[in-house]
């Protein structure tokens, strides 16, 4: 299994190998005792399916206590380009973000811990996104900040006339200056 910690050292693209033959290709998306070996021993409690076409951007949220949520993001079908942005308490990356393109060819996934936001855009039409999460989801819980959000600055690779995102997402606020509204 290939791991490569992301300028944010807590968030982790997570390539595990895959064995090609004439009949195609297996690989162990998911073995809880190779993810612990990498530090990652988390119980995933709920698996969640998207299906996008080009350019939707589902994204930037995360959950607060007591439903934090870690995410392992791939995908089944298609691409994307994955954003975790750090909003813990007191974390001196404290609004940086790191970003890696998902694909069924590159068969890489994505950790995002605890006390990040996350989303993504999909590249590709009928795009199959599947993510494991450490907590359930829960509507009182969930916090959301602008995908656009010029203070972060992320060079997302779709332009804003292109993009579409749901009425939620659309009024989501820009990222506070002060971190307890995450309250992490």
């Amino acid at each position: 299994m290939q791991v490569q910690r992301m300028a944010i050292p807590e968030v982790m693209l997570i390539t595990p190998p895959r064995f090609a033959d004439s009949r195609g290709w297996f690989s162990e998306a998911f073995n809880a005792a190779k993810f612990a070996e990498i530090g990652l021993a988390e119980t995933f409690v709920q698996d969640n399916q998207s299906h996008s076409r080009k350019n939707v951007v589902r994204g930037l949220h995360c959950q607060i206590a007591p439903a934090v949520q870690g995410k392992l993001v791939r995908v089944l079908k298609g691409a994307i380009w994955d954003v975790a942005v750090d909003v813990r308490r007191g974390s001196p990356t404290y609004g940086q973000h790191v970003a890696a393109e998902l694909s069924a060819e590159n068969g890489a996934q994505f950790w995002v811990p605890g006390g990040f936001l996350h989303g993504f855009v999909a590249l590709e039409d009928d795009t199959d996104v599947l993510y494991k999460v450490t907590a359930p989801y829960l509507r009182e819980a969930e916090r959301g900040v602008r995908w656009d959000d010029p203070t972060l600055a992320i060079p997302w690779p779709v332009r804003p006339g292109e993009a579409i995102v749901s009425d939620k997402d659309q009024v989501m606020p820009t990222l506070p200056s002060d971190e307890t509204w995450f309250s992490l």
